[in-house]
């Protein structure tokens, strides 16, 4: 089908429409719903974002709809035609980006590109323009001779998309395509979404565990529990928070600290921190009294601001489960009881013109920085640009080409031993034995720090509780969802309750309410002296930290508080910047700066 035929359609027609759909999954000895009487449509020439918890249903939905599932129940037109029946058809009409796209790492951008051509039956005639457009697009064209392995994350991703671009699709089919990106990458790959849209016609679901993305999309649909929760536009599902939104200042606020008291205060649905200010959402359009809220609390002013889909969201969630305040704080003492003290009055990390080389390229060069205990810093960054690199060695996994590194009192060069036994370490990928259960990852984590008898056994348990693992103890750790995937990796890392905890994009893909869950449990860690050092993609998760520095090319460019950085880059056009809005501008201020 051609641009041309594909700008002809109307969004008044529909691409896809989902009627009645259920599917089951059978797990083990245990049959696991995965959607329950689903219907929806979706418009042609839109951007239609699915959005929902893990667990929701939304792969589950996007392979049916990709004719790779049968559904147990119920319907799915694909273009007019029945996904089920008529699958090859369907697949040979849309195109599909699964969360982890098949690139072929030993080949090149050019031969991964010649390989989706052959798959998807491209004439040979066709090929070198509709390459020479992809390419442009991807900004991709100085890189076709560069292995598939050699690329960074976001290049990746947008290679992916090129290939499922290869044969012009009518419907695009996105899953999650943004997960593990930084948001200058984030942003490229919006741009060539809707650039598809609206010069070619084409019609796009996308789903999404980034909540802003959703802001972006034309319409939303939103499931849960495998179950269709609601659809419409982001401006109607934002207007249903209308006058239940307000920000939280002060001169001396302690944000941890007051987080943890307004989730206890009755008529708070939410609350988040957002660099120097916390944000409060209502159960309620009745206006608020700061005093009730915070008693005793002086120096504190509050002001309304516009809601966001994301409140819509967490209300319509909560709605669902009970009343359950996610953002509720762990009770202190709670997670580690009995860190061992620290050095008081000296940095618990120490890191000086610390390099790391390979061969010529220089992936660390002459980083510098110190992190106090009991503070959380955030290292921020494109991909790419040595942030994983820099907490491999921090961690004694690398060892530095140069400079100093000291953690927990010990120097990494020499005592590399003592230091891991002070730390936990949460990597960027699910690290745990995916082919072991819930306890055996427990268990087996637990020899490795060497706890055995009774505290070995405290310890197994204490996880248990307080990661709310016991009804999926026997579960295969690889078949978990994200969420839980990512509370059973943190529950390995603090067995041995250590006094540094780094992580390494620990939420990456993971919905608003397991990332709440998860930030609650490091305001508490934090609260009560360990050290947390974090890289991230997620910009408001930044915003969670006392501190950040943003690294390019090896380099830090810059470090301070949340808003102090978000000041840099404060202009007339743009007088209230997000982090996201701060940090892009100062990457592509400094590319240009080096071009």
């Amino acid at each position: 089908m051609t641009a041309a035929s594909l700008a002809a359609y109307s969004p008044d027609q529909i691409a896809l429409e989902v009627s009645g759909v259920s599917k089951t999954f059978h797990v083990g000895t245990r049959l696991v719903p995965a959607l329950q009487q689903v219907g929806f449509r979706v418009r042609h020439g839109l951007v239609t974002g699915l959005v929902g918890p893990d667990a929701a249903g939304k792969t589950t939905l996007m392979r049916l709809a990709a004719g790779l599932l049968v559904p147990d129940a119920g319907s799915i037109t694909v273009l007019g035609m029945d996904a089920t029946t008529q699958s090859l058809a369907v697949q040979g009409a849309i195109g599909y980006m699964p969360q982890r796209f098949g690139l072929y790492e030993d080949l090149t951008v050019q031969e991964n590109l010649d390989l989706y051509a052959d798959l998807q039956g491209v004439p040979e005639s066709a090929r070198a323009e509709r390459y020479r457009e992809l390419m442009h697009m991807a900004g991709l064209e100085q890189f076709t001779k560069r292995l598939a392995g050699q690329l960074s994350g976001g290049m990746k991703q947008k290679l992916g998309l090129a290939c499922a671009l290869v044969r012009q699709p009518s419907l695009l089919l996105l899953d999650e395509p943004t997960v593990g990106v930084d948001p200058l990458s984030r942003r490229e790959l919006w741009d060539i979404v809707y650039r598809l849209v609206r010069e070619q016609g084409t019609s796009v679901l996308l789903s999404t565990a980034y909540l802003d993305e959703a802001e972006r999309c034309d319409e939303v649909v939103l499931l849960h529990e495998g179950r269709l929760l609601a659809q419409g536009t982001p401006v109607e599902l934002r207007a249903t928070m209308q006058g239940r939104t307000y920000e939280i200042s002060g001169n001396n606020l302690e944000k941890r600290v007051l987080l943890a008291k307004l989730t206890h205060v009755p008529g708070v649905l939410d609350g988040l921190i957002q660099g120097d200010h916390l944000r409060v959402v209502m159960e309620d359009t009745t206006p608020p009294d700061l005093e009730i809220l915070l008693p005793g609390v002086s120096g504190m002013a509050m002001k309304p601001v516009p809601p966001r889909f994301e409140d819509s969201f967490v209300a319509m969630i909560k709605s669902k489960s009970g009343g359950k305040k996610f953002s509720s704080p762990i009770p202190a003492g709670k997670i580690v009881p009995g860190i061992a003290q620290t050095y008081p009055g000296k940095p618990v990390i120490e890191v000086n013109n610390l390099q790391r080389r390979f061969g010529d390229f220089y992936a660390v060069n002459n980083v510098t920085f110190s992190v106090a205990k009991g503070e959380v810093f955030g290292l921020l960054g494109a991909n790419g640009a040595g942030k994983s690199t820099t907490f491999r060695m921090l961690c004694g996994l690398l060892p530095p080409s140069g400079g100093t590194l000291r953690v927990a009192g010990a120097d990494l060069r020499h005592a590399a031993a003592t230091a891991r036994e002070r730390i936990g370490y949460m990597s960027q990928k699910f690290s745990l034995y995916g082919n072991l259960s819930v306890i055996e990852n427990l268990k087996f984590f637990s020899s490795v720090y060497g706890l055995s008898g009774k505290r070995g056994t405290g310890r197994i348990s204490w996880a248990m509780d307080e990661f709310e693992l016991g009804n999926i103890a026997d579960f295969t750790s690889g078949d978990l969802s994200l969420g839980y995937k990512q509370r059973l990796a943190l529950a390995c890392a603090l067995m041995h309750e250590p006094e540094i905890l780094f992580l390494d994009e620990p939420t990456s893909g993971v919905d608003p309410l397991a990332r709440r869950e998860f930030w609650a449990r490091i305001n508490a860690l934090a609260a009560q002296g360990v050290t947390v050092m974090v890289t991230t993609h997620f910009m408001e998760e930044a915003e969670y930290c006392d501190r950040i520095a943003i690294m390019a090319a090896g380099e830090i460019l810059t470090m301070g508080t949340p808003g102090s950085i978000k000041q840099q880059t404060r202009t007339e056009k743009m007088p209230a910047p997000t982090m996201e809005d701060a940090f892009v501008a100062l990457i592509l201020a400094h590319e240009e700066a080096t071009a």
